[in-house]
């Protein structure tokens, strides 16, 4: 069992075995030449306005230097024509988990998977989720701590296929809430339990510590959970003052803290305590919108997870749930979508997030359908997952919008999402970075 002190050696021979083992598999994307135009029927460039229609878009390495519903091609430039298609910025989903195995719960993989293992199958989910068109994902921690950040890395160098990442590197839980993995004997010594803090003091060194070890951003579990045997889901399990100790601690780096929480009261102590996101947001009520409303400007969001609930209740998706955590979501379910209903009619910007793979990996996009049927315009939905998502990434000068000078990353659907947004849940066109992954939609020369 994997001390603390030998976890950078870890990371460092999780990201050694990725590079080695599947270097050869990710040779599979298609680098683009020099210049790539794209030509498509319409184009969404996620900023709310009315789509451009026909469109183009001239590609030069990884960034996009024209848009236009026309423009001349240069000698010697890849034309790729993508027909009757809809182009879209690469989707955002702001809370994902992609290491480990889908068929253990998590609470059983510390026992029964090995760091290795859990990296192995991250970088197959990694693929699935970039071909599906998310082609940046915050990472809400592994089962595992730091396995993300080795996941990461590979990514960007070129080992692994799979999404721009921004990684939690281990969660922040308090002793006996909702990331407390030891709900076994108390002679079973889990590892993730030694990540566990209570009091300002220890958050703080918990805080520094993910840091440390390569984390982008905090994730603290405000709440209990839905897959937890710890507190439950409504209950708060941190104080205002233990919230705020890790805020202030990730301000300091220059960081974001992103507090899960299901709970009124647990959100409402978030957002006073500065958070960045609430994630699920199940219980957020009259109050908890007001605060939100109140700030200045806005930091705190809110960044439900809906499609889950239907994707386990309704279609069964989710076998690993144990019945008690099944009778915890279905309780929570009407409560999570009455809050973003209340969301959608203050006018709050709403975040894009998923939580997969409680909805299965590569079905992130059927949160677009979800949050349509639950009121949302079309466009709202797919400007939460591209700009507005990007913004709160705090790369919106980079990713987000079909704009010049932004990373090419781009994806496309068939027919018009906006007459259909079910389009988003069969994409055919996938690029990162100015890369082609994916391009069954695509006749070009």
């Amino acid at each position: 069992m994997p001390s603390i002190a030998m976890l950078p050696r870890i990371q460092r021979l999780l990201a050694l075995l990725l590079t080695t083992a599947l270097l050869t598999g990710a040779g599979a994307a298609l680098a683009a030449p020099a210049t790539t135009m794209l030509r498509a029927a319409r184009l969404i460039d996620g900023r709310g306005g009315a789509p451009l229609a026909p469109a183009m878009v001239r590609i030069e390495g990884d960034r996009i230097v024209a848009v236009a519903s026309s423009l001349p091609v240069p000698a010697g430039a890849r034309v790729i024509d993508l027909g009757e298609s809809t182009l879209l910025p690469g989707f955002i989903d702001l809370h994902t988990h992609l290491t480990g195995r889908s068929d253990v719960h998590w609470e059983e993989a510390l026992l029964k998977t090995t760091p290795p293992e859990e990296a192995l199958w991250g970088a197959h989910w990694a693929e699935v989720t970039l071909m599906t068109g998310f082609t940046t994902v915050r990472d809400m921690g592994p089962n595992w701590p730091y396995i993300d950040v080795a996941l990461r890395d590979a990514i960007e160098a070129g080992a692994v296929r799979g999404p721009r990442m921004l990684v939690a590197g281990a969660y922040v839980s308090s002793t006996g809430g909702a990331g407390d993995a030891s709900q076994y004997s108390r002679y079973v010594d889990v590892p993730l339990v030694r990540n566990l803090a209570d009091g300002p003091v220890e958050i703080t060194k918990a805080v520094r510590t993910n840091f440390k070890n390569g984390a982008d951003f905090i994730k603290i579990l405000a709440t209990g959970a839905v897959l937890s045997k710890g507190i439950a889901p409504g209950a708060q399990q941190y104080s205002e003052e233990e919230i705020r100790a890790a805020v202030i601690e990730a301000r300091r780096w220059g960081r974001d803290v992103a507090a899960h929480a299901h709970g009124s009261e647990g959100i409402k102590t978030a957002i006073r305590a500065g958070v960045h996101t609430i994630d699920h947001g199940s219980g957020l009520d009259d109050e908890a919108v007001a605060l939100l409303k109140a700030q200045p400007t806005t930091y705190t969001y809110y960044v439900p997870t809906l499609a889950l609930l239907a994707s386990a209740i309704d279609d069964g998706e989710s076998a690993t749930i144990p019945g008690p955590e099944m009778e915890r979501m279905r309780a929570l379910r009407t409560m999570a979508e009455a809050a973003f209903r209340r969301a959608l009619a203050a006018g709050l910007p709403i975040g894009f997030g998923t939580d997969a793979p409680v909805i299965p990996h590569g079905r992130n996009a059927r949160e677009f359908r979800t949050r349509v049927h639950l009121g949302e315009t079309p466009m709202s939905a797919l400007v939460s997952a591209t700009r507005l998502n990007a913004e709160i990434l705090h790369l919106q000068d980079r990713l987000g919008t079909v704009e010049v000078g932004k990373f090419a990353d781009l994806v496309a659907v068939p027919g018009n999402p906006l007459a259909d947004i079910t389009a988003t849940e069969r994409v055919g066109f996938v690029m990162k970075g100015g890369v082609i992954y994916r391009q069954e939609l695509a006749r070009g020369r």
